[in-house]
C-alpha cells in the first residue's frame, strides 16, 4: 500500500479528515451523549439519559443517507473528534444547514471549524447550493464564535423561543450566501498566494 493513501483525498484539509458515518460509530455516542451541558446547547433542551448504543453487526454494509450525508470527523492521525452532517438540503431553493457535535476533549482545537469548511466547500462548489443557514442559542458562545470565524452574518434574533434552566433564551440566526463565501475564499486564496510568493522571494534572496 502507498505511504500516503490520502494524498489526493477530497475530504480532508490540514486539520481533519472526514469519512461517512457508519452504525459502528455508535460506540462513540456515549462520549457525546453523556455531556449533558454540551448536548443541551445543541438540542436546545436538557437531554434525557442516553440509551446504550446498539452496534449493528452489519455496520460495514449499511448504506449511508446520500440525500443528507453524515460524516465522522477524525484528526489526520485517526483520532475520533465527533460527527458532522447536513441537517437539511433544499435543492429547490439551494439552502442548507449543518449540524455538528464533537467530544468535549477535542473542542477548542480548531477541528470543528476545519470540518465545517470542508462541508461548506462541498456544498457551494460541488452541490451547487446557494445559501447556508445556521442558528444557535444566545448562550452558545462557542457556536457564535464559529459562525463569525466562518464569515457568517448574523441575520436576526428570535426572542424568548427556548425555555431552559428556568428562563427563556433567544435563538440567533446566521447565514452565508454563495457570493459571500466566494469573496471570502478569494481573499483567503490571495493571502496564501502572497505568502507563497513572499516566502519564495525570501528564499531566493537567501540563496
Amino acid at each position: 500500500m502507498p505511504d500516503n493513501i490520502y494524498a489526493n483525498y477530497y475530504w480532508q484539509n490540514d486539520k481533519v479528515r472526514l469519512r461517512l458515518w457508519l452504525p459502528k460509530d455508535a460506540e462513540y455516542s456515549d462520549l457525546v451523549e453523556l455531556d449533558s451541558v454540551g448536548m443541551a446547547l445543541v438540542h436546545e433542551e436538557v437531554p434525557l439519559p442516553p440509551a446504550k448504543p446498539q452496534v449493528d453487526e452489519n455496520a460495514e454494509s449499511a448504506k449511508p443517507n446520500i440525500a443528507a450525508p453524515a460524516f465522522s470527523i477524525e484528526t489526520l492521525n485517526g483520532e475520533y473528534v465527533g460527527h458532522i452532517h447536513f441537517n437539511y438540503i433544499n435543492e429547490r431553493h439551494g439552502t442548507f444547514s449543518i449540524g455538528m457535535v464533537n467530544v468535549r476533549e477535542q473542542r477548542g482545537k480548531g477541528y470543528g471549524e476545519a470540518a465545517m469548511k470542508l462541508l461548506l466547500d462541498y456544498a457551494f462548489n460541488e452541490g451547487r447550493l446557494h445559501k447556508f443557514n445556521g442558528f444557535c442559542l444566545d448562550m452558545n458562545e462557542a457556536s457564535i464564535r464559529l459562525m463569525k470565524k466562518l464569515g457568517c452574518v448574523q441575520e436576526g434574533t428570535v426572542r424568548d423561543v427556548v425555555f431552559m434552566n428556568g428562563k427563556y433564551r433567544d435563538q440567533l440566526l446566521f447565514g452565508m450566501t454563495e457570493d459571500e463565501y466566494r469573496v471570502r475564499n478569494r481573499l483567503s486564496q490571495w493571502k496564501r498566494d502572497v505568502c507563497v510568493s513572499y516566502n519564495h522571494a525570501f528564499i531566493c534572496r537567501e540563496e
